[in-house]
């Protein structure tokens, strides 16, 4: 029962209590950059995962023969090859979506969110705890990227999926589509969240600052919160 529970927690950690966005904010330029519609939102959320999730488990796989010195490296090559395959799938499958991405899902190689989760957890624990992390995280960062999405199309664009819902009610605010209207969503998202946890995400947040440093350990600064 306990260990049944264990892996419950370790799949869910990554929806509320250490959402990579919303808690650990990681990821936020990609965050604000395809989050001005749903389905975007929802794309890249997945291919994130794709990654995340495939990654984390031969990262833990291959844990014990990967020289620590350069385990960095090691992951980003782990880290762009199915970076490469997922681009193929898209370009294959999903030409759509994939030309509406465009360079962010390159970029996916280099999202501290992947890399983040490499070093803190696939590195030490096992392939089938790793696997559950990548796709905890995964979805997590999927949900309150396609949230963010909803609210900026909705009100940006009066639309959702490419559907005009807005009419007849208001009209749309385009800033809502354009940076100051994802950082002003972010930040309101962050807020309720915040607001929600009776502040438990900022504590949080402090304890997960270093998380993506590769040279955290030992470093005097990540002991004491953060630098």
């Amino acid at each position: 029962m306990d260990n049944k529970k264990s892996k419950l927690s370790i799949f869910t950690n990554g929806f509320i209590k250490e959402n990579p966005i919303l808690v650990l904010v990681l990821g936020t330029c990609p965050t604000l950059a395809v989050s001005t519609m749903a389905s975007n939102g929802i794309g890249m959320g997945l291919c994130v995962t794709f990654v995340l999730t495939f990654s984390n488990i031969f990262i833990s796989a291959l844990k014990k023969i990967i020289p620590d010195t350069v385990r960095i490296p090691c992951y980003i090559v782990v880290i762009s090859t199915f970076v490469t395959i997922l681009q193929m799938l898209l370009q294959a499958y999903l030409p759509d979506l994939n030309k509406s991405l465009g360079l962010y899902v390159p970029l996916i190689v280099v999202n501290c969110i992947i890399l983040g989760r490499a070093e803190a957890f696939a590195n030490k624990n096992s392939v089938v705890d790793s696997a559950l992390d990548g796709l905890g995280m995964g979805l997590g960062y999927t949900c309150a990227l396609t949230i963010m999405a909803c609210i900026r199309e909705l009100l940006g664009a009066g639309t959702l999926f490419g559907k005009v819902i807005t009419a007849n009610l208001f009209s749309p605010m385009s800033i809502f589509v354009l940076a100051p209207g994802g950082f002003f969503t972010f930040g309101c998202i962050i807020a309720a969240l915040n607001k929600l946890t009776k502040g438990k995400r900022r504590e949080k947040q402090k304890e997960n600052k270093c998380l993506g440093c590769a040279g955290a350990d030992g470093c005097p600064a990540a002991e004491e919160g953060g630098c």
